[in-house]
């Protein structure tokens, strides 16, 4: 892709960026013309949890998956980001080492930009700051719903909350009324809720015996019912 057609779409995205809503058009051009692009392979690490880099990224395409890595080799999945989704502001902001690990999900396509420059934008243009910050403070209440769920909810509870999550971001309705979701595997799954791949299986297993989920080419179909399954015991 040449240097024209990427800027368009770093612009593109931007304007549907939260933190970039109200700028005004010079000051988006020119940031825009600010960030580099990096390609980056499905499997491959972006930045690893703890190094120094202080770069604001956008996904201009693909999708990366923000994760914590254990010694053991076990991966908890924080969160995933798509195309138009921005991630490491925290260590935009204070200059201090990444709290995670980003892994590219599929084959990549980022926008970078150097903290120095983001810090030249708020000057030029103080709202941006406001708008991060309200971002942050998003993710902030997100990040609050995911350490309650792994402290007080069950396996089933918590792959249930997921797949809800999921449905009401990217699913759709059958004729059935059933959400339908692509289909996650279950090494994914586990990640997602910190569990075991076992215990994620067995719990599949009820919630299809219970009618409450059903695969079928390459998707999940989740019962309207999901909902009250949440807080019983399955």
């Amino acid at each position: 892709m040449s240097d024209e057609p990427k800027r368009a779409l770093i612009e593109k995205s931007f304007r549907g960026l939260p933190i970039f809503k109200n700028l005004s058009d010079p000051h988006l051009l020119q940031l825009s013309s600010d960030f580099i692009i990096q390609r980056i392979k499905k499997g491959k690490i972006v930045f690893y949890q703890s190094d120094t880099s202080t770069d604001l990224y956008i996904v201009l395409e693909g999708a990366v998956r923000a994760s914590l890595l254990g010694e053991d080799g076990v991966e908890l999945i924080l969160t995933v980001f798509n195309n138009g989704d921005f991630f490491g502001e925290m260590s935009l902001l204070d200059g201090k080492p990444r709290s995670a690990t980003i892994i590219a999900n599929e084959d990549s396509m980022l926008g970078v930009l150097k903290r120095e420059r983001f810090l030249r934008a708020i000057k030029n243009d103080p709202v941006i700051a406001i708008d991060l910050l309200s971002a942050v403070v998003q993710r902030l209440r997100m990040a609050d719903n995911m350490i309650e769920s792994l402290a007080f909810l069950d396996v089933n509870e918590r792959l249930l909350n997921l797949l809800l999550q999921i449905a009401a971001a990217k699913g759709d309705k059958d004729e059935n009324g059933f959400l339908r979701i692509k289909k996650l595997t279950h090494k994914e799954m586990a990640s997602h809720t910190g569990s075991s791949r076992e215990a994620i299986t067995k719990v599949i297993k009820v919630l299809a015996f219970r009618k409450i989920l059903k695969e079928e080419e390459g998707h999940f179909l989740i019962s309207p019912d999901a909902k009250n399954m949440i807080g019983m015991s399955v």
